[in-house]
């Protein structure tokens, strides 16, 4: 599988030293599937002026079964509760990769009225049922990292 990372720097050797706390999974490195989705996440760079690059790597989905993984098939009350706890930094330490939908900002509008308690959960599930989920995954360990290879970059 050719998973993406987008940035404004070619990302030849993912850590785990600069990610970020509060974030949809927690702490890891972020890739997808998607190249549209990797040259969104450039956008950001980008509008303040810096280069957009989308780093490629392979993963041999054969060798991840070793890993412990957590995965969303849609956007769910499990999905949901999982994110408003990482980006509370209350992250949920074991898992090696976490699979599942972006809080992009439609997603993430309906996860901050939830989380200010404007709408309750069913109401926040209700909304984003009808979203069209993106794909992120979330590389969490060294473990992980290792089964990651560097294919190149491109600068968009």
């Amino acid at each position: 599988m050719t998973l993406y990372h987008g940035s404004y720097l070619e990302i030849a050797v993912p850590d785990l030293i600069h990610s970020r706390p509060n974030v949809d999974f927690g702490r890891g490195f972020y890739v997808t599937p998607l190249y549209e989705q990797a040259a969104q996440w450039c956008g950001k760079f980008k509008r303040r002026g810096k280069n957009g690059i989308i780093s490629c790597y392979s993963f041999d989905e054969s060798r991840a079964a070793s890993l412990k993984t957590l995965k969303f098939n849609s956007y769910s009350e499990a999905w949901l509760d999982f994110i408003l706890n990482c980006r509370s930094g209350k992250d949920s330490p074991g898992y090696d990769l976490v699979v599942g939908g972006v809080a992009n900002d439609k997603e993430f509008n309906t996860v901050e009225l939830f989380f200010d308690g404007l709408i309750d959960k069913t109401e926040a599930i209700r909304r984003l049922r009808y979203e069209k989920p993106n794909l992120q995954i979330c590389f969490r360990t060294e473990k992980a990292l290792e089964l990651l290879h560097f294919e190149g970059s491109k600068l968009i």
